[in-house]
């Protein structure tokens, strides 16, 4: 599991109800937490309090910012000091780790979002939904701005995506991601081209003197 389990006691039905309007009337227009200084921490609080009341569970230092929107909300889990970017739209049974940072506008694809099509005589609409497992993002993941997450999908920790890219397979850990459909550029943790041929070039004589050295 890679959110925080921090605060998961049962709440009253009727005070998740309360505080999902106070969120969806107030806190989703309030200003982003980087505007005006005081004003956007202000708001962050804010919606950090009443989210923490609607989700499942929420870590320390949790940042829902302006516009986001997750349904009901009740299912999510998030951990520590990860954050749901402006006019992000996630479903509500996304679990998110810990240091997950989010650009604006991805979205997140969930279950209720994914419809059949396999009878060819009934039309698309009421066909119903394919069944999936919750989108999961692990710790210390970065969705660039407008990246878009399908159905059931699995983003391992340490991963990177690139900003409007699709993934429509699981990412494995620390992979760096980008493109339509969004393919593995390389891993964060294996060296990249250019580190393996600066490595195969000879050293430089301990003698040789700096070209337009710096301290001429």
């Amino acid at each position: 599991m890679p959110a925080a389990r921090d605060n998961v006691t049962p709440r009253p039905r009727a005070a998740t109800i309360i505080c999902q309007a106070l969120y969806y009337l107030v806190g989703r227009y309030l200003p982003p937490s980087y505007a005006c200084s005081l004003l956007g921490r202000l708001s962050k609080q804010f919606r950090a309090l009443v989210c923490r009341q609607i989700f499942r569970s929420a870590g320390r230092n949790v940042n829902v910012e302006h516009g986001a929107y997750f349904g009901s909300g009740r299912l999510i889990e998030i951990g520590d000091n990860s954050g749901i970017g402006v006019d992000c739209h996630v479903p509500a049974d996304i679990r998110i780790g810990r240091d997950v940072m989010m650009g604006p506008e991805v979205l997140v694809i969930g279950r209720n979002q994914n419809h059949r099509f396999d009878d060819l005589d009934l039309p698309i609409r009421l066909q119903g939904y394919a069944d999936s497992p919750p989108v999961v993002i692990e710790d210390d993941v970065w969705l660039g701005a407008r990246a878009i997450v399908l159905p059931g999908i699995h983003i391992g920790r340490g991963s990177i995506i690139g900003a409007g890219a699709i993934v429509t397979r699981d990412v494995p850990p620390f992979a760096i991601c980008a493109g339509n459909p969004a393919r593995i550029i390389r891993f964060r943790n294996a060296p990249c081209e250019a580190e393996r041929q600066l490595d195969t070039l000879p050293p430089v004589p301990a003698c040789a003197a700096p070209v337009n050295s710096l301290e001429e």
